[in-house]
């Protein structure tokens, strides 16, 4: 999550902003040469690859943000995020495959940058790579696992993080129920959020936040990702050259690169990528086969499913998009106003069953009702029923209370309805419908939009609404 202020260099370089403005701001990047003495490495594909790597930076913020973000402890020599970023050769896409810190990985030989000692090939947690061998050994060890050329280098630290959010007024970041992380301090209600550097810190180093762990930390970073692309691309940042460069050079400040990423790399890619905008880019993780993998004097690590990232570093290599061409579609008519951003919400409506009664005496309307909540994914009995007693003039839904998030779920889908817990109903919302029914809200929930071989999102999808 510490890289994001790097990815966002690629991206914002989309702008078009002039060489005037450009020009100058990589002297702040710290050089390094993760490639040298590099041998036997992947053939190049199509496209760009860059590696950007995330290293803790924590001795470099004040105490009193220590204390305030939960900071604390002594910073770790190694990579606490990997992705992978994808630019296409058209420089219309980019894809941003998330590599788990703690996957299993086959280290190649290297000799020890702290103790000198010269090492075999041996089973290691990936972030354990940079703190054995650095950006060189980093670089060997994704290849290797990947099949993946790299072509530049990014790494940084999350000291500028927070200054980096700022500068650029901010994210918008929505949540479909509360999350609250002891360890970082994060503590957001349910609804939309603006969160500023600090607060954004926060919310991509939560992994407390439920079952999910880092699986679910690096939806969220994608995620914020995807929300910092939004705001660059429709707040002004881009078409402002003061904002522009207060934010590039924030950015810049902490980043190391290899001597090849400079200001003629920025430029290029924005004279081919002025259109960029959320619906660009696409997020996704590695495929995972084993969540808890044991090594012997290594402990518990992630296994990667190598059938389906095989074929997903192959539609790298090829330049292929990651997400179906039905989100493709989907992403493109949002972005022409075609189609109406859905609401988000906890519980997908696909894994809710609905009974739908009739609770007025306009004929059909049940039907109508019943078709519509289908349509928009939720999981009716498809046999609306005739309510009993007197005509309804609001739109109820009963629920057991044990199924309280899903019963919320399909009330975002019905506006105004009210909501009624009824012990011991069971599995099964009842909707009855009333006067006041104007129509169904069309919901999803927050992975909805995962899809394709890959369970990819595009930016769009999870943007807030």
């Amino acid at each position: 999550m510490r890289m994001a202020t790097a990815l966002s260099v690629v991206v914002l370089a989309a702008s078009g902003i002039g060489h005037a403005v450009v020009t100058g701001l990589d002297t702040g990047i710290t050089r390094v040469d993760p490639f040298r003495d590099m041998k036997n490495r992947p053939q190049a594909g199509h496209g760009m690859n860059v590696l950007v790597v995330g290293t803790d930076g924590r001795d470099r913020i004040t105490p009193e943000e220590k204390e305030k973000y939960r900071l604390g402890g002594a910073p770790c020599h190694c990579t606490d995020t990997v992705m992978l970023v994808h630019i296409s050769e058209d420089r219309e896409r980019a894809s941003v495959v998330s590599l788990p810190r703690d996957s299993y990985a086959e280290m190649p030989e290297h000799t020890d940058l702290n103790s000198g000692r010269r090492h075999s090939s041996h089973p290691v947690k990936l972030n354990a790579a940079y703190a054995e061998g650095g950006p060189g050994l980093t670089v060997r060890t994704v290849e290797s696992m990947t099949g993946v050329k790299i072509d530049h280098y990014l790494e940084v630290d999350f000291t500028s993080f927070m200054r980096t959010v700022d500068a650029i007024g901010g994210v918008q970041i929505c949540t479909t129920r509360a999350v609250k992380d002891s360890a970082t301090g994060l503590d957001l209600a349910a609804g939309t959020h603006e969160l500023d550097g600090g607060q954004a810190l926060q919310y991509v180093r939560s992994r407390h936040i439920d079952g999910a762990a880092d699986i679910g930390r690096m939806q969220r970073q994608q995620k914020f990702l995807a929300a910092l692309i939004d705001r660059a691309t429709s707040g002004g940042v881009l078409l402002n050259p003061v904002r522009f460069r207060e934010m590039a050079t924030t950015m810049l400040s902490s980043v190391r690169a290899d001597e090849d990423f400079g200001t003629d790399q920025l430029l290029a890619l924005a004279k081919a990528m002025r259109g960029f905008t959320p619906a660009s880019s696409e997020f996704v993780s590695v495929p995972i086969g084993d969540m808890s993998f044991p090594v012997k004097g290594i402990g518990s690590t992630v296994k990667w499913d190598a059938a389906k990232a095989q074929k997903l570093f192959q539609a790298l290599r090829e330049d292929r998009p990651l997400a179906s061409a039905a989100q493709k579609a989907a992403a493109g008519a949002a972005g022409k106003g075609a189609a109406p951003r859905t609401a988000v919400v906890d519980v997908a409506p696909r894994t809710i069953r609905v009974q739908v009664y009739n609770g007025t005496r306009t004929d059909g309307l049940g039907r109508k009702v019943d078709d519509a909540l289908r349509a928009t994914g939720f999981a009716t009995t498809r046999t609306p029923m005739t309510g009993s007693g007197q005509e309804r003039k609001q739109t109820l839904v009963e629920y057991d209370p044990r199924w309280d998030r899903s019963a919320k779920s399909l009330a975002a889908a019905l506006p105004g309805a009210e909501l009624k817990a009824v012990p011991g109903r069971g599995g099964t919302l009842r909707v009855t419908v009333g006067a006041d029914y104007r129509g169904v809200t069309g919901v999803r929930s927050e992975d909805a939009g995962r899809g394709g071989p890959f369970e990819a999102v595009t930016g769009d999808q999870v943007v807030c609404p």
